[in-house]
């Protein structure tokens, strides 16, 4: 039997979330309301920026609300004024109060980037290429009041591929995302419960924010970890490291096997395929790279700059 309709609130902020608002629109549920951050302070000039999720929304005549908090008696009767039946939370980055989650008739459901209990926290995405995950996804959950704690309704999984970086992964998350919610949203316009099945005991890991301390890479390790956090922290911090005295961004590089007696972070070869720099195991050929107020660029062009640096290995 169908259900006679529903009433949604949505909240999110960043691009990954905007797919899973347009979801929410194309269901056929009545979305009340988008909760988003307030704007914030972004690009040289630290102008006040819509986030991605209010630009959506004013383009598709909805109503945002911005509220600093949610813990407030005020915020909450707002949002109660709502009569909400469900409130789809796709990384917002403002914690939910109890009585927040208390709110709806069928609760919170939250758009998770990683396959529960693995990468609870922030960071999933990145925290799942650094760690050599060869599998992510993403889990519709049922919120409670622990981080990520709460059951599982729906989920869809993707392989993390040796090419995958942040925003690779990111992207087609950000889909596999919105998929996930349409097909909840559409069993329950349909009148269906979902199954909410608990996370396992096992396996918990949290993925903490990033640091952008963590984009510097340390040449004493092996070089299969270092290629993970170039691939990790492309687009946002991007990896940093040091060719023969410059400090550059890394953006591209690959890890190769080669024995070799070479200090960590010496240019080991350098030409056509791309710069060598060793590793305590191994080495990392860099491919593309940013000078200090310059923009991404390959390898060879970085050596026509030097060309003392070219070197046959």
């Amino acid at each position: 039997m169908n259900s006679p309709g529903l009433r949604l609130v949505f909240a999110g902020t960043p691009e990954f979330s905007v797919p899973c608002l347009e979801a929410c629109r194309a269901s056929g549920a009545e979305v009340v309301a988008v909760y988003t951050q307030p704007d914030r302070p972004a690009g040289r000039g630290r102008k006040l920026t819509p986030s991605p999720v209010k630009q959506a929304a004013l383009v598709a005549g909805m109503t945002v609300e911005q509220p600093e908090s949610l813990k407030s008696i005020e915020a909450r009767q707002t949002l109660a004024a709502y009569r909400p039946d469900l409130l789809v939370v796709v990384a917002y980055g403002l914690i939910l109060p109890r009585k927040v989650l208390a709110t709806p008739r069928l609760g919170c459901w939250n758009v998770h980037a990683s396959l529960l209990p693995r990468w609870r926290g922030a960071a999933p995405i990145q925290r799942a290429i650094l760690a050599g995950d060869r599998e992510s996804g993403v889990d519709l959950m049922l919120m409670e009041a622990g981080l990520d704690t709460g059951p599982v309704l729906l989920e869809r999984r993707t392989p993390i591929a040796r090419d995958d970086t942040g925003g690779s992964l990111h992207d087609r998350l950000s889909m596999l995302g919105a998929e996930v919610l349409a097909e909840g949203l559409r069993r329950t316009l349909a009148g269906e419960t979902l199954a909410a099945t608990p996370q396992p005991e096992e396996g918990i890991l949290y993925a903490h924010k990033l640091d952008k301390a963590e984009a510097k890479l340390d040449f004493t390790r092996a070089a299969p970890e270092l290629e993970r956090q170039v691939r990790a922290f492309d687009p946002w911090p991007v990896a940093e490291g040091v060719i023969a005295g410059e400090p550059v961004r890394i953006w591209a590089a690959q890890a190769i096997e080669l024995d070799h007696h070479a200090a960590p972070g010496e240019v080991i070869a350098a030409g056509r395929d791309g710069i060598e720099l060793a590793c305590r195991q191994g080495a990392l050929r860099i491919t593309a790279l940013q000078r200090a107020g310059g923009k991404r660029i390959g390898a060879l062009d970085y050596l026509n700059a030097r060309p003392e640096l070219r070197q046959p290995r």
